[in-house]
């Protein structure tokens, strides 16, 4: 398995922190916990699971080590974990990269669009999801479906009907006059893009993953 370029031995705690986190165990690389410490460290979530699969099989001798020295003393690991995250220049990786632009496409999706919204092209994706189950007349903020988006995605239901509202511009069925170009509309006319022509199960699918981000914390 080839390493990220910013992954360094000094992660592992991290590594093991995360995978001993209730429910312990190796967690999905789509749930928040392994979402937000990717983009701590600007590593990706993939990664990071695989590192807590070789975690629980103890694939090498300093692997089995690390695990006898915190699986069974949490102090140590939380006050390590501390020092650790105090570290000069941590999850921002080494002095190479300096000025570089380190935004990975994963971080692009869950990083917010605009500096004044909170939505994210994961949110796009989902809000998508519920576009393609409604009726155009009830893409409004009493409808059980959009409240429960809304509750999902800590948005007010009014944010996601005005996503609806953007999808129904690139709908070519409906005929809608096109919006003038925002941060937000250009994004959701990239994620239409990408899933309008795919079968419909592709959307369904992702967005089934990209839920476990919010669960737990709607």
């Amino acid at each position: 398995m080839a390493i990220h370029p910013l992954w360094t031995d000094d992660y592992w705690l991290l590594i093991v922190q995360l995978y001993q986190k209730s429910p312990a165990g190796v967690k999905s690389e789509y749930s928040r916990p392994v979402v937000d410490l990717a983009l701590e460290l600007h590593i990706p979530p993939k990664t990071l699971q695989e590192q807590m699969v070789a975690l629980e099989e103890h694939a090498t001798p300093s692997l089995q080590r690390l695990w006898d020295t915190y699986a069974e003393n949490p102090r140590r690991l939380a006050r390590d974990v501390k020092r650790l995250r105090q570290m000069a220049g941590f999850g921002f990786g080494k002095a190479f990269y300096s000025g570089m632009d380190m935004t990975l496409p994963f971080e692009h999706d869950y990083l917010p669009i605009d500096t004044e919204q909170k939505l994210t092209p994961v949110m796009l994706t989902i809000i998508l999801s519920l576009y393609f189950q409604l009726m155009t007349n009830t893409m409004v903020s009493e409808t059980p479906e959009v409240q429960d988006m809304a509750r999902l995605l800590g948005l007010k239901p009014e944010e996601v009907v005005d996503v609806l509202k953007i999808y129904q511009t690139f709908d070519p069925i409906l005929k809608r006059e096109p919006l003038p170009h925002s941060p937000i509309n250009d994004e959701a006319k990239l994620v239409w893009q990408r899933y309008s022509n795919e079968a419909p199960e592709v959307l369904t699918t992702t967005v089934e993953r990209l839920k476990e981000y919010f669960k737990g914390c709607a």
